[in-house]
């Protein structure tokens, strides 16, 4: 996530401060068990997989995310002047600052702002980094859960990184935006069975494996390696190590670890597939 400053209304005040936010998220500152084993069976692809022409092989309603990303960017660095950006980032970002007031004195920015910041980003490198990490963990997921679940998926884990972030940086008057903390979501969420045990990550057949049971996950080599490395990651940016590059901005780690829990922990509640199911047959 990325800091910018910005200037913007909350109760009839007027606030202007730079904050600071972590992962590749960015705040903009402001003022403000088991059945059997299935012998044969292949297990069913959702819908969404099933009808897509895929695009890089990705599925359609990932290309439409990107798409929609995308526009949202052009539109807002591209076309819109700066006052109107800044209405539209303080209007559509979150902000932990506007949970002190009481929401009834407010307009109803509360009540989507803790999704909407997801559909923001505040740079070129920022929107690239994050499309790129959607590409290659967003597939598998959307592949076996398919587009309806994917998109109650998409709104809970940015519910969940936001207020994760809110609860460490509370009355902070930095802007966040950013999709890097639904795109750790899906990280979290493809440890629970793309990292077939001995075969590394599988992001073309991935969401055809079993789903590995919390503890299970644990015993997977591959997912701790992955796990440790991305947290370790995400604490050096906590303590100020610059990762990605100085242009980047402050990066919001905490809503990129609320993102994590939430993929990894409750993955289980949007998985359509039986926890045993036989993988992908090779020849």
């Amino acid at each position: 996530m990325t800091v910018i400053p910005a200037r913007f209304h909350l109760n009839g005040c007027s606030y202007m401060a730079v904050g600071h936010s972590a992962g590749n998220e960015k705040t903009e500152g402001t003022g403000m068990n088991d059945g059997p084993d299935m012998a044969n069976e292949q297990p069913e692809a959702d819908d969404d997989a099933e009808r897509a022409q895929p695009i890089f092989n990705l599925p359609r309603s990932l290309v439409v995310t990107l798409a929609l990303l995308a526009v949202i960017y052009i539109v807002q660095d591209y076309v819109l002047d700066e006052d109107t950006r800044a209405y539209m980032v303080v209007n559509l970002a979150f902000t932990p600052l506007r949970y002190v007031y009481p929401l009834r004195e407010q307009g109803f920015a509360w009540a989507w702002t803790p999704v909407t910041y997801s559909l923001l980003h505040g740079g070129i490198e920022h929107i690239l980094f994050n499309a790129l990490w959607l590409m290659a963990f967003g597939a598998p997921v959307v592949r076996r859960i398919g587009t309806l679940r994917y998109v109650i998926f998409w709104i809970l884990s940015a519910v969940a990184a936001a207020f994760f972030h809110a609860a460490l940086n509370w009355g902070n008057e930095t802007l966040l935006i950013g999709a890097s903390g639904v795109v750790s979501a899906l990280m979290g969420a493809a440890c629970r069975f793309a990292f077939p045990e001995r075969r590394g990550y599988d992001r073309t057949h991935g969401h055809l494996y079993p789903r590995q049971s919390i503890l299970g996950s644990f015993r997977n080599r591959t997912v701790v390696i992955f796990t440790a490395m991305w947290f370790a990651g995400n604490l050096l940016i906590a303590f100020g190590v610059t990762l990605f590059g100085a242009d980047m901005g402050p990066i919001a780690w905490d809503a990129h670890i609320g993102g994590f829990l939430f993929g990894f922990l409750l993955f289980g509640l949007f998985d359509p597939l039986p926890r045993r199911v036989m993988p992908l047959a090779r020849p």
